[in-house]
């Protein structure tokens, strides 16, 4: 009795531990989990009752409804989750950059660290239209990239440009601060 207990047991263990393997992006509707069905075992004699053959096998199975009806199963989709290509393509522009080995705070490593961040949240933004906590951290980044850039471009012209270029980021180098008549004489006179 008691390795029936153990057997049915390890069956439910078995069965949760390959349920919470599979992603949430690959069980499409409730319907699709609650197709996933365990093989039940007999009270008495130990054997798989759905099982066809009678061979004292005491090995458990997962059957989803089509394995059982003989429909085709629905296909998977096979792309990884988007914050893992996220933090794949961020490590990686992440090496690209770094001055040394242990380089965390260069403003090109943090630049292109921010850029990569700044892409992703487009993206989710795009698909999000309506996450307004995400927008005011998107803006948030642009304007400390901006800053960061601003800093490059006062210390290491070169190294800015490169870096610009390379990213193909749209940055205005900060010039020299117009004067009231230079700013003004652009505009028309309105007087007559």
């Amino acid at each position: 009795m008691i390795m029936k207990l153990l057997t049915l047991l390890s069956v439910m263990v078995c069965s949760e531990a390959f349920l919470s393997s599979i992603s949430k992006s690959q069980l499409s509707s409730r319907a699709a989990a609650r197709s996933m069905l365990t093989v039940t075992m007999s009270p008495d004699t130990g054997a798989n009752l759905n099982s066809s053959d009678d061979d004292g096998d005491d090995v458990d199975f997962l059957l989803s409804d089509s394995e059982l009806t003989g429909e085709p199963a629905a296909a998977f989709d096979d792309t990884p989750p988007a914050p893992f290509l996220h933090a794949k393509a961020l490590s990686e522009i992440q090496a690209k950059y770094k001055r040394s080995e242990s380089d965390t705070g260069s403003p090109e490593f943090q630049v292109a660290s921010m850029t990569e961040r700044i892409l992703y949240l487009t993206k989710h933004l795009q698909a999000n239209p309506k996450d307004f906590s995400t927008r005011r951290g998107l803006v948030a980044l642009v304007n400390k990239r901006r800053r960061l850039l601003n800093y490059l471009f006062s210390e290491d012209v070169d190294r800015y440009s490169s870096l610009v270029s390379s990213l193909g980021i749209r940055h205005k180098a900060p010039g020299r601060v117009m004067s009231r008549e230079e700013k003004y004489a652009k505009f028309k006179s309105k007087k007559k």
